[in-house]
């Protein structure tokens, strides 16, 4: 007995209640695709964009079934933009690792008037085996289409400096408005939760009704 379906020559076959039943594989009735509809589409194609660009870091998310899951269930939070095709756009709060440790509070800042990237975390909360990863977010584009790009590198203690008693990371890239950071703090197979931040706003203009109403008609417009 075959379990499951059989699609040859635009035909469906398929078991139900013992019989087997043959039907067309092609439907003539158009798609819904109500405004919730639409906008949860939206939202999910924007997630799975990021994660494609984010996957070949090996990121490490913790608790879900997978680590798609896990990230898709923090992405999903995002603003919903309306753009085209499979672009992504670099925004305040894309997730980049999470997990069982203590999340760092982070923000952008200007310390003695450099560009600083300022957390929470002292040096005396650090523990042993514990290390800090820099995760950088750039916006690019391929031809017209936006596209963020991911990079990660281990950073030493030596590389921070001490503001009110925490630390941060100064220097010039931390006032580029096409990109984002995080720290993660990572021990073993353990990590903290954390998400970019960044000085980029392009993203807005992808949240209007004009936006949200320009990319529906690439698909047909909405349905009631």
């Amino acid at each position: 007995m075959m379990n499951g379906t059989l699609k040859a020559s635009g035909v469906t076959f398929y078991f139900r209640n013992g019989q087997m039943i043959m039907r067309s594989a092609h439907s003539n009735e158009k798609r819904s695709n109500t405004r919730g509809q639409f906008i949860a589409r939206q939202r999910m194609k924007h997630s799975i964009a990021l994660w494609q660009r984010l996957k070949p870091l090996n990121p490490m998310f913790i608790g879900g079934k997978s680590t798609y899951t896990a990230f898709t269930s923090l992405a999903n939070r995002l603003p919903v933009v309306f753009c085209p095709d499979s672009s992504s756009l670099l925004m305040p709060g894309i997730p980049v690792s999470s997990g069982p440790m203590p999340s760092m509070e982070q923000r952008l800042d200007i310390i003695e008037g450099t560009p600083a990237l300022v957390t929470d975390l002292k040096r005396s909360d650090l523990q042993r085996g514990d290390h800090l990863m820099l995760y950088t977010a750039q916006q690019t584009a391929q031809g017209r289409k936006p596209i963020v790009t991911f990079s990660v590198r281990k950073m030493d203690t030596a590389d921070f400096i001490t503001v009110d008693g925490c630390l941060a990371l100064k220097g010039s890239e931390f006032g580029d408005t096409d990109k984002g950071w995080a720290l993660v703090l990572v021990n073993g197979d353990r990590c903290s939760t954390q998400c970019i931040v960044t000085r980029s706003n392009a993203y807005e203009r992808y949240t209007t009704e004009e936006a949200l109403a320009a990319a529906a008609e690439k698909y047909g417009g909405l349905t009631d």
